[in-house]
């Protein structure tokens, strides 16, 4: 079984190496203390999303967090190509499936967007508390999925946003049922951006689908069915990223 993963902040690891005592506290510390009940001597993954970690042994443990012992530093290197997805607002809790999926797959980037045709509309405090969701829920599958970069989860973006991220991509495609011309047939880059565009339960709108033409992006089908907006972006990725060294 792998050891967990527990986030810590970037400052805590700088210089960490074998032999080194590092403290796990605040939250973090206290979900390995008290929730994951972590023991003298157990095996443990210190992370700060952002290509470093440490790999421990519990030393010592109180209510507010623990003592690890470093045994060895590793430091990975930006995942490239980069996966932005842009992911249509899906409603209920379908939602947490595509953020938590995405992120077991690789995405980089997740970019929450208001459509056209979006059931759900993220105003006022609704937006704050769905957006702190959407973060939450990548933190998480992050640690579980032992990603040592963690995706970034961007504001809410419109679609003039979403044109703009298209624009500079180097493999910008939008997901469309209509579309001719097969994901699984695009060549695929080893570096730059891909850029994916997922759209809400009831499709995008053929304004939209203009617009992101415009911009260059090239509307391509995952396959002969019609996949819910929950999972489609995981899909796509996983047929992106199969073919990139990413997944070698």
């Amino acid at each position: 079984m792998s050891a967990p993963v527990f986030l810590a902040a970037s400052d805590v690891l700088v210089g960490a190496g074998p032999g080194d005592s590092v403290v796990l506290d605040g939250s973090e510390g206290r979900h390995a203390a008290v929730v994951r009940r972590l023991r003298p001597g157990e095996p443990v993954v210190l992370t700060d999303g952002l290509g470093t970690s440490v790999e421990c042994v519990v030393d010592g443990v109180s209510k507010s967090g623990v003592v690890c012992e470093v045994h060895e530093r590793l430091s990975v290197p930006a995942p490239s190509p980069r996966l932005v997805v842009v992911q249509a607002l899906p409603k209920g809790d379908r939602a947490d499936l595509a953020v938590q999926a995405l992120t077991e797959v690789g995405a980089d980037v997740i970019v929450p967007w208001a459509a056209a045709r979006c059931v759900v509309h993220w105003r006022g405090d609704r937006a704050a508390k769905s957006l702190a969701r959407w973060r939450s829920h990548a933190r998480e599958a992050g640690k579980q999925a032992r990603r040592w970069w963690l995706p970034e989860v961007s504001d809410l973006a419109t679609t003039a946003d979403v044109a703009k991220l298209l624009g500079p991509a180097t493999l910008p495609v939008v997901l469309h049922e209509a579309a001719q011309w097969p994901l699984a047939e695009l060549t695929v880059p080893d570096r730059g951006d891909i850029v994916v565009v997922v759209g809400p339960e009831g499709g995008i709108s053929d304004d939209e689908v203009a617009t992101f033409a415009e911009a260059g992006g090239q509307a391509v089908r995952l396959g002969p069915s019609v996949l819910r907006t929950s999972t489609a972006g995981a899909v796509a990725g996983g047929i992106l990223l199969s073919r990139t060294a990413r997944w070698s």
